[in-house]
């Protein structure tokens, strides 16, 4: 178990997410890393999808009640382990640094390095919630899932699958990726819709960051997209990178919590190989966005997939080889 001592808003249990349910309205939740999240996975020998914590804003302070091998990956925390009662003994926990813990440790995570960044703490074994509509992740907007259907406070205690110290784990360093802030994205079903000047801005300015962005979506500030002609458009289905252009004329890209249908014209989506981005971006930064074709889409998408067959295997053999 690990007991939660402290928690700064937003800390929550989330795995990659509730999939095949948005026709009964149901909303994807889950990392908005899943490269992340699949990093330090592989890296504990854990299933793809085990649970983590999601963490947006520190501190976060866990006491662990049993033996354990965490590792954070994404944004780095200023993350420290005090090892039992002994103040004396602090180890520094960098991103992508497997660490052992044992009973009585506790772990802080202060800050993230980039505000509005966030962390991704895997535990070996992986987070044991309830499976809810099966999926563990918490559904903020719906409270249901993860724990108790909220984010983590002070008091709780996150239950872990059983882990033996025994179970191999590698000691390799796996490095988070770095976002680029240019977004790549394909034309959406109302870009006719929109005049060529919004055509150019859209794909030519740098668009800030709002602090109104949140899991829901990421607002942008900058020029405003004109249509050509006033529209009443039906509700219809939107996914997470869809980009909507509200009455405002300033883009929502829609992220993991947002609805499962919308009424706003889309004027683009953002590839899907690009998503885990939204993670990342730090009120007041800017992104671009970059228009791509169907197929760079494909394969962009298929590059992540042999990222992901590469790094396993070779964390299979930095495990064989240790404990030869």
């Amino acid at each position: 178990m690990i007991e939660v001592l402290r928690s700064g808003p937003m800390t929550t249990v989330q795995d990659l997410g509730r999939f095949g349910l948005r026709h009964l309205g149901v909303s994807q939740a889950g990392v908005l890393d899943p490269i992340a999240l699949q990093q330090g996975n592989l890296i504990l020998g854990n299933a793809q999808n085990a649970a983590v914590l999601e963490i947006g804003v520190g501190p976060l302070y866990l006491r662990f009640t049993s033996p354990s091998r965490v590792v954070l990956t994404g944004v780095d925390f200023a993350g420290t382990l005090t090892t039992g009662t002994d103040t004396s003994s602090i180890q520094q926990v960098l991103p992508g640094h497997p660490v052992n813990i044992v009973a009585g440790s506790t772990l802080s995570l202060l800050r993230p390095a980039i505000a509005g960044a966030k962390g991704y703490l895997a535990v070996a074994g992986g987070i044991d919630v309830p499976l809810v509509l099966g999926s563990r992740s918490t559904d903020l907007n719906n409270r249901f899932g993860g724990l108790n259907g909220r984010a983590l406070q002070a008091g709780d205690y996150i239950p872990l699958t059983t882990y033996t110290p025994s179970q191999q784990t590698a000691d390799t360093l796996v490095r988070s990726f770095s976002p680029s802030h240019v977004l790549r994205a394909l034309p959406g079903p109302d870009y006719d819709l929109f005049d060529d000047n919004a055509h150019q801005q859209f794909w030519l300015q740098p668009w800030g960051i709002s602090h109104q962005s949140n899991r829901m979506g990421m607002r942008l500030k900058g020029k405003q997209l004109h249509l050509h002609h006033r529209v009443n458009l039906l509700s219809s289905g939107v996914l997470p990178g869809d980009v909507q252009v509200p009455e405002d004329g300033l883009p929502i890209i829609l992220a993991n919590d947002a609805q499962t249908i919308g009424g706003y014209p889309r004027i683009a989506s953002v590839i899907q190989a690009d998503l885990w981005q939204l993670a990342h971006m730090s009120p007041n930064t800017s992104v671009y966005f970059q228009p791509v074709s169907h197929a760079i889409a494909v394969e962009a998408k298929l590059q992540q997939s042999h990222y992901f067959e590469r790094l396993g295997e070779q964390l299979r053999q930095a495990r064989h080889s240790d404990h030869r």
